[in-house]
């Protein structure tokens, strides 16, 4: 991304994929890869520098606009101080209600913004359904069939399913803040503090 830059002013921000008019020159596109960055910089035209500083993971936050400004001979783009997502579930206040402001049938009890701890937790229940389903079979014959027993193999393995989903659970609530989450499920180190569910059985 290249910026024009007119009297110390960004003027437009060229794509580089076509030639363009400085003055009362006609430069084709080639100038943005056959010439040097300082050659570029002599008819006011600059290569954008993104300070990606204050950049945060989307997942958890909302990253402001870029903002880009000239200065010490380059155009820079920065983001400024980024928002957290809502981390607990907001409910409806009365004041809204009354206001006329929240769904028909809606009280102080109903969930208005539904926090990240929510939707992780409803996220790792339903990765937990889906490997309990796996098995399921097991179970169910063993209802049917009055000489079968589940292998102590299944059992341990859905014991353990359902253990280390209420222990997600109980850290996820645990979490203070949306950095204390965004730790909780990271895996820079190779693995997530979080922890993952047992190895499925066959």
């Amino acid at each position: 991304m290249f910026a024009v830059v007119e009297s110390g002013s960004i003027t437009s921000f060229p794509k580089g994929n076509k030639g363009i008019v400085v003055g009362d020159v006609k430069h084709p596109k080639t100038i943005y890869t056959l010439w040097t960055e300082s050659e570029r910089n002599a008819i006011g035209i600059y290569t954008v520098e993104i300070d990606d500083t204050n950049q945060k993971d989307e997942t958890f936050y909302i990253n402001t606009d870029i903002t880009y400004a000239f200065g010490s001979g380059k155009v820079t783009g920065s983001y400024g101080t980024a928002t957290a997502k809502v981390l607990n579930d907001i409910k409806w206040t009365q004041e809204e209600i009354d206001a006329g402001e929240a769904s028909s049938g809606a009280d102080t009890d109903t969930v208005k913004v539904r926090g990240l701890k929510t939707l992780y937790k409803e996220k790792f229940n339903s990765e937990a359904v889906v490997l309990l389903a796996k098995t399921d079979w097991y179970v169910v014959k063993a209802t049917e069939v009055e000489s079968y027993n589940v292998p102590s193999a299944v059992t341990t393995y859905r014991t353990g399913v359902r253990s280390k989903i209420n222990s997600m659970e109980t850290a996820i609530d645990n979490c203070s803040d949306v950095a204390a989450l965004e730790t909780l499920l990271s895996y820079k180190t190779g693995t997530r503090p979080l922890g993952e569910f047992p190895d499925e059985v066959v």
